[in-house]
């Protein structure tokens, strides 16, 4: 029979998931997720005195174990792999060591580095974290959610793998993203983490070099695509609403380009859902965009706008900026034709074969052309954007004619990971005499000019917009995602004089609490808010729904009554009534 301390400990496991035990010869030994930080009140009510060193360690001194463990290690993989293990047997503790330094964190659990780890996925596997849901599964997924220890489930990110940031199709390897992704809800915008539900759809991998690897851990045959597929998507969308309610988020990652925007348009009117990639990237793009201005000191209808790349998010973002140019003023048509793009067979004109209904909007009349240094001193952009994942793409010629263009030429690279970057900020700043307005997907050192002045590289991370965007739309009930929502810029005017284009990551948590304040205040201002009624003070409500990292009490609530309350009773001796009868 499991004593008392076990028992609370298996409650709390079936509400949380965060506490587990092993039973041996019935010796429990479990992991907790405060360690040595549990005061020895708490040791003595839970029965784990002695379990435990003689030592308290508060929280400030386990988050400084873990960075002495973190220096010592040489690569970032091994450092992926700690933090993740971190995650598994202590959420709290990860949380406050990622909110203790987001700016050094976020490299690792995010990208450039959640990239490799996806790479290593099988090697680096530990403990499954969240829900493999396959094509075999089709008819089952409702008893599939059932399998998840959480009944109330705010936010779902799920993918496909198929489109695994500019690494292409890595399968079930890919559920690192969704991980990742959640993992930056929390810690960017204190979502609850276990209100959060990573899925990965696994219905195989066109990769041959994963279907060969003998650690890979996913489905081993080729993907199942038409009406199969999209029966699996379809009675996943039912199957998660039905199970957590129309309101639960539900972010589509690293789809290939002919779903993903087959999906959004699908869903985006019938579920609370968007697509990161699509809609959240344009947001972050467009935002430097508007930070730019700043500079330029123009309107984003003045400028003429090219594209390396023409998928989901060079199209998202050049959807969103015809929306931002037509608040200017401006038509739809004449916004179209500031917008040119470039794929892996050149320029997109009129009259080109094979062009998809979303590139067909961007092609315009003009002699097809293949080579992007022509392209540029043909085109004369004054912005270039680069989403192709080609690394090296913007040459030095390109940069230097960008510069010869334009007083202030906008550059930016957002390929990731890194390997993946059009070019890197020095190459940027350097080619262009520091006159170049630059941003990227992956991080950047700073680059300190001939001229002495130093210049902090705007780094366009999706993570400026989706845990905002979440933790909006779940603490208002949002029912569904428009584009205005991605229509946002919080650059100050000292950010801009040191280069940056995007608030610094330390003040992230910051900036998603601002997201999120007004996407509430749109939603109930049109009437498209679901949670009511309606808090007097949207902030401090949104506020109020943040996740704490720190410690929790185990004591128990422990008081007495009045003594006369509890006044034992006594009652006169009798005699024996063995052998009589109790009716006298």
């Amino acid at each position: 029979m499991l004593t008392l301390p076990v028992l609370y400990f298996a409650a709390e496991f079936s509400q949380k998931g965060r506490i587990s035990y092993i039973c041996i010869k019935n010796v429990f030994y479990f992991s907790i997720f405060q360690g040595m930080a549990f005061t020895l009140e708490e040791r003595q009510q839970l029965n784990i005195h002695g379990l435990l060193p003689p030592c308290f360690l508060g929280q400030d001194a386990q988050v400084y174990g873990i960075l002495k463990n973190f220096e010592r290690l040489t690569s970032d993989l091994d450092r992926y792999i700690l933090l993740m293990s971190l995650q598994d047997r202590n959420e709290k503790l990860f949380y406050k060591v990622l909110t203790s330094d987001i700016e050094r964190f976020m490299p690792i659990v995010y990208t450039p580095t959640v990239g490799l780890a996806c790479q290593q996925y099988g090697l680096a596997f530990r403990r499954p974290r969240g829900l493999f849901i396959t094509i075999h599964d089709r008819g089952h997924i409702a008893t599939l959610l059932k399998s998840w220890p959480e009944n109330i489930i705010k936010a779902i990110v799920v993918t496909d793998g198929e489109r695994i940031l500019g690494l292409g199709d890595l399968g079930c390897y890919g559920m690192g993203i969704p991980v990742g992704k959640l993992a930056l809800y929390t810690a960017c915008g204190g979502v609850k983490p276990n209100e959060c539900l990573p899925v990965m759809l696994d219905v195989g991998t066109d990769n041959e070099a994963l279907l060969k690897d003998p650690l890979y851990i996913g489905l081993r045959h080729k993907r199942i695509r038409g009406q199969a597929y999209d029966d699996l998507l379809d009675e996943f969308m039912e199957a998660v609403t039905s199970r957590y309610g129309m309101n639960c988020l539900i972010q589509f990652e690293d789809f290939a380009n002919a779903n993903a925007f087959r999906l959004l348009h699908k869903y985006r009117n019938k579920y609370c859902t968007f697509n990161d990639d699509i809609q959240g990237t344009a947001s972050v793009a467009v935002a430097g965009l508007l930070a730019a201005l700043r500079i330029t000191k123009n309107r984003l209808s003045d400028h003429t706008v090219l594209f390396q790349g023409a998928g989901e998010a060079a199209l998202g973002i050049a959807n969103l900026i015809v929306m931002a140019m037509e608040k200017e003023g401006i038509s739809k048509d004449a916004a179209i034709k500031r917008i040119w793009m470039v794929d892996s067979k050149g320029l997109i004109v009129k009259g080109r074969a094979s062009l998809t209904s979303e590139k067909q909007r961007f092609a315009h009349e003009h002699g097809e052309m293949k080579n992007l240094e022509d392209i540029v001193k043909d085109i004369k952009p004054s912005v270039l954007i680069g989403v192709a994942a080609i690394g090296g793409a913007f040459t030095k010629q390109i940069l230097q004619d960008m510069a010869a263009l334009n007083k202030h030429p906008i550059i930016f690279a957002l390929s990731n990971p890194t390997s993946k970057a059009e070019c890197t900020a020095e190459q940027c700043y350097k080619y262009t005499e520091g006159r170049g307005i630059f941003a990227s997907g992956s991080p950047f050192d700073p680059v300190t000019l001939p001229s002495g002045q130093t210049l902090y590289p705007g780094q366009g991370n999706n993570s400026y917009v989706f845990p905002g965007v979440a933790l909006g739309v779940i603490s208002c009930g949002l029912k569904h995602i428009g584009e205005d929502v991605f229509l946002t810029t919080q650059v100050s005017e000292e950010n801009l004089q040191e280069g940056r284009l995007y608030p610094p990551l330390v003040t992230i948590q910051h900036v998603s609490l601002k997201i999120a304040v007004r996407i509430a205040e749109e939603a109930y201002r049109n009437n498209t808010a679901s949670t009511y009624p309606q808090p007097k003070d949207l902030e401090a409500f949104i506020r109020s729904q943040v996740y704490s990292t720190d410690y929790s009490s185990f004591v128990a609530d422990s008081y007495t009554w009045p003594e006369e309350a509890m006044k034992l009773e006594h009652f006169p001796p009798k005699k024996s009534l063995i052998g009589h009868s109790c009716v006298e």
